[in-house]
């Protein structure tokens, strides 16, 4: 377990970060002293310390604490240094950042804001190879687990070693770090994120991981799916409506966008938003205020802003479908999640992962995925991504009939191929994009053009059938 060490020579501070931060996953050393800090460090090699810069015998200054901070570093330069200062010396601060510090945190330190700073100075480490991939204490509840609509790539506990994922999302493939460092790096501003991907890669999920390692952790993470709800009613489910607003109104009811007041608001596929409710976001996205419908009242509204969308968003504004003044209000900063095809060997840490989680649902017996099945895994496209990959071993661990899942239990077919197909021209996005195609196309000739049953047929849900049907521009 990855070791934090505390400098601090209040002996009322040293207790309570100790009976704070006891229930956080890492092992805690406790100094009141440079000496005493060097000294554990060179016994423990903690990855992560907090150093308090006003230490004896200079408690009043700083010079002790950055005696500490250069030895800290000197002996481990790997080491992630969160400077304490006091509430005003912010001129020591970045003094200690040029020094070398990771980050620095001032007094008093707030517990729930500490415990961020350390939470992404454990993942930073760990991604620079200091062998401690951190895991944030409050995201499994507040990320539900896999529950939410895009939370695929969810790893509940026990979900695979330390170095297979990050906040609850399993992955090791090089696109994967690089959204890890990106989400802990924005997570503690509050810049509005964008978060681009195919259908089933996992956007709520990073969104909900923005949300539990930022400063409104503790506060409320609400979800719009801006393409589940009818357009007539989407302005009163953003915004909430008085008494007598319209027929049935029969009390005042308070909307999404005032109940993430605090907290983070994830506006999920953002690309399927009607112009006239773009317009109204986008005011409430300048002025931070909202009306209700039939309401006179600006509501003063502080919500972070995380938005998602499977669609490109460059072709939508070229086409006029979307307004770039918004887009350039909520895409300050850009988190493109890779498709589960690109992701290589993620596809097998994925399933194992799948097959941990489903094991409950089966026969108890299965104890792996046979050689074959896995490289059936390697070689499909995975059109539904990490949704499509969760519901096919789901599915696999219910049917199998022996210890291994096998190719045919997965819906692939075991049989091989009499001849080599023909090789397709083009680039390997469009030879994707022609099988995807097919397949939507063959399986709906076969089920007669049901929808339900075409979405089983290639396993995928039927959201994400319906968008293939809109990617592809198919008549349904």
């Amino acid at each position: 377990m990855p070791g934090l060490l505390i400098v601090e020579d209040n002996e009322d501070v040293r207790r309570q970060l100790r009976w704070g931060l006891a229930k956080e996953p890492y092992d805690l050393h406790l100094a009141g002293s440079v000496d005493e800090a060097l000294a554990l460090q060179r016994e423990h090699a903690p990855a992560v310390v907090t150093l308090d810069l006003g230490l004896p015998p200079d408690a009043e200054g700083a010079s002790e604490g950055f005696r500490g901070l250069a030895a800290l570093l000197d002996h481990d330069p790997r080491t992630k240094v969160i400077v304490v200062t006091g509430h005003h010396d912010m001129e020591n601060a970045l003094r200690a950042i040029e020094g070398g510090a990771y980050d620095f945190c001032q007094k008093p330190a707030d517990l729930e804001m500490l415990k961020v700073i350390i939470s992404r100075a454990f993942f930073l480490h760990g991604l620079q190879g200091g062998g401690a991939m951190a895991s944030a204490s409050g995201m499994a509840s507040a990320s539900g687990g896999a529950s939410a609509p895009d939370a695929v790539s969810g790893a509940g506990a026990g979900g695979g070693k330390p170095d297979d994922g990050w906040q609850g999302i399993v992955g090791r493939c090089p696109s994967m770090r690089a959204v890890f460092e990106t989400v802990a790096k924005v997570a503690v501003t509050g810049a509005p994120v964008l978060v681009t991907g195919e259908s089933g890669t996992g956007k709520e999920l990073v969104a909900r991981a923005i949300h539990a390692l930022g400063p409104r952790c503790t506060r409320t993470f609400v979800a719009i799916n801006c393409g589940a709800i009818p357009d007539n009613l989407l302005e009163a489910e953003f915004f909430g409506y008085e008494k007598g607003a319209f027929t049935g109104a029969t009390q005042r009811v308070q909307g999404k966008v005032e109940y993430a007041d605090g907290g983070t608001l994830f506006l999920d596929e953002i690309g399927e938003l009607p112009a006239n409710l773009q317009v109204k976001l986008l005011r409430f996205l300048q002025e931070k205020v909202i009306q209700r419908v039939g309401g006179r009242k600006d509501i003063a509204v502080d919500a972070r802003i995380v938005a998602a969308t499977n669609r490109d968003i460059q072709t939508e504004i070229a086409s006029g479908r979307f307004r770039e003044d918004l887009y350039y209000r909520i895409g300050v900063v850009p988190v493109a999640l890779p498709p589960l095809r690109a992701r290589g060997d993620d596809i097998l840490l994925l399933a194992r992962h799948f097959l941990e989680s489903s094991a409950g649902e089966g026969t108890g017996n299965i104890v792996g995925f046979s050689p074959a099945a896995e490289q059936a895994m390697l070689r499909y496209a995975w059109p539904g991504n990490v949704r499509e990959l969760e519901n096919k071993v789901r599915r696999a661990v219910i049917f199998a009939s022996g210890r291994r899942i096998m190719p045919d239990d997965l819906g692939f077919d075991e049989t091989p191929a009499k001849a080599a197909a023909p090789r397709p021209e083009g680039s390997l996005r469009e030879a994707r994009n022609a099988l995807e195609r097919d397949m939507v196309l063959s399986a709906l000739d076969k089920c007669g053009g049901n929808i339900v049953q075409a979405s089983l047929a290639i396993g995928v849900s039927r959201p994400t059938f319906y968008d293939l049907l809109r990617k592809h521009g198919i008549e349904a």
